[in-house]
């Protein structure tokens, strides 16, 4: 991609995405110094964020490689490093932590295996995998909203957490079985 093409309007769902990834920082900076509502404020759009870059992606079909894999690797680093900071300030389980980053680690880990193995990696997150990223955000979004306004309440993030762990577990095994039966299925063929 040329230097100009990076400045056309098919690129702004890209750019969108570099800005998520440029909030990482204020938001832990609000997290660690115990500014809730800043972070909460910070945090709520990056969370918007990806829901635009990815209505504009397909509204206008400005979609591109660099898109598919900017997009889930923006919100993994946004998610990884809140999920760190808010257990490290004691409002994340441990385990809870431990489900949602061993996941990435088993996808990520995966998918250097199959490029290394079979062959070509693509973006192609499931409707699961959507479900999760999603849940991931309105659960931290509601831990940290929990400190700068008390809702939504123990009971609300009880429901929040343990769906953030069942579907982190199901996108994760769902993950394994699908790329784990399509490396069976094309052992061989990508590579000869």
């Amino acid at each position: 991609m040329s230097f100009a093409n990076f400045f056309q309007a098919r690129q702004i769902p890209n750019w969108i995405c570099v800005i998520r990834v440029l909030l990482i920082a204020p938001i832990l900076y609000f997290l660690l110094d115990e500014r809730f509502a800043l972070a909460l404020l910070l945090a709520s759009i990056a969370a918007a964020s990806d829901a635009l870059d990815g209505f504009l992606a397909k509204r206008f079909n400005w979609t591109s490689r660099l898109g598919g894999f900017l997009d889930p690797l923006a919100d993994k680093f946004l998610l990884v490093a809140i999920f760190l900071v808010l257990t490290s300030l004691g409002l994340v389980p441990v385990w809870l932590m431990a489900v949602v980053i061993g996941r990435d680690i088993a996808i990520v880990v995966g998918g250097f295996t199959y490029q290394w193995l079979i062959g070509e990696v693509y973006a192609n997150p499931t409707w699961i995998s959507k479900v999760n990223t999603f849940l991931q955000l309105i659960y931290v979004l509601g831990v940290v909203a929990q400190q700068a306004i008390g809702l939504p309440g123990e009971l609300g993030l009880l429901i929040l957490g343990t769906s953030v762990f069942v579907s982190s577990l199901i996108s994760g095994l769902d993950y394994i079985w699908t790329w784990g039966a399509r490396a069976l299925s094309n052992r061989g063929k990508e590579r000869a």
